[in-house]
């Protein structure tokens, strides 16, 4: 298997997602793969022991991608070997009636992961960047002062969007929370695939919503919002990473690979030292316990 390039993954300058690949290019079999996956996410759960042991940072984790792109299963593999309690999955849907009654990145704020912790957003805050914009009128529902009518919503107000999610970001960077934002590059083509296989495929029935298909047909204008997002907000404290995601298994592999290589460069997140006075009696408390044997 090639070893996984993080940086070219990483945006650092305007893209144009027409560009990108949605197939990678690690050229290994599934089981490889998966094994890779393995080897890397003990290494994460590993860490995340330290991060919370240290206790000043946090580790966000935002997905987002198309319907169909990978983002619950991601989730499941690559988190499968954290503490339990060292990770906070959410799943933002239609904002609820008390939601509605706060700013739009309320919700998200208070779901942030403690310090200690990973926290995984699957799908994010973006959404009020990428589904309201290609639908507006949702934004109506928001009641922000000045906002009527979807006529009241131009490019103006959009760009103030990214402005204050960029701040957003800063400041929880600024405050310990380590950022990355993931998107799960999908081809049209495989989401028409996989939508097929939830509908051959009895055990994904569930998941199939009539809705899909009305979505779809937005797919360019979509990619389109999602490119604009991208491109207006991929900062140094808070970076997008473009993920070929045609390929579960190989997307899981580089997700977890940058997640690990970038977090390695935190050389201050160590295991705590036991203050002198109790690293002094270690012999002292191992010979009381000694002696309670039998």
């Amino acid at each position: 298997m090639k070893k996984v390039d993080t940086k070219s993954y990483k945006v650092t300058s305007p893209i144009i997602l027409s560009n990108l690949g949605t197939s990678g290019n690690l050229k290994a079999s599934d089981k490889k793969l998966n094994k890779a996956l393995e080897e890397i996410r003990e290494d994460l759960g590993e860490f995340q022991d330290i991060l919370y042991a240290h206790g000043k940072y946090s580790v966000l984790i935002c997905l987002q991608g198309m319907d169909t792109a990978g983002k619950d299963s991601l989730i499941r593999e690559v988190f499968k070997d954290f503490n339990a309690r060292g990770v906070v999955v959410h799943s933002f849907k239609v904002p609820t009636e008390l939601e509605l009654k706060h700013d739009y990145l309320w919700r998200h704020y208070i779901a942030l992961p403690a310090k200690g912790k990973f926290g995984v957003f699957n799908r994010t805050h973006y959404e009020n960047v990428l589904v309201t914009r290609v639908h507006p009128e949702y934004i109506i529902g928001e009641n922000i002062p000045g906002i009527h009518n979807v006529a009241d919503i131009g490019e103006q107000f959009w760009e103030k969007r990214f402005e204050q999610i960029n701040n957003f970001e800063r400041h929880i960077a600024e405050n310990g929370t380590i950022i990355f934002k993931f998107f799960l590059h999908l081809s049209k083509e495989e989401q028409r695939q996989r939508l097929l296989r939830r509908l051959e495929l009895k055990r994904k029935n569930w998941k199939f919503s009539p809705g899909d298909l009305k979505e779809r047909k937005l797919w360019d204008v979509y990619q389109d919002c999602y490119q604009d997002a991208i491109n207006k907000t991929s900062k140094p404290n808070a970076p997008w990473y473009v993920i070929p995601a045609d390929n579960k298994e190989e997307a899981r592999v580089v997700v977890a690979s940058i997640l690990f290589e970038e977090l390695k460069k935190y050389k201050e997140i160590v295991e705590p030292e036991l203050v002198d006075e109790i690293k002094a009696n270690l012999e002292v408390y191992k010979t009381q316990l000694e002696k309670e044997k039998g």
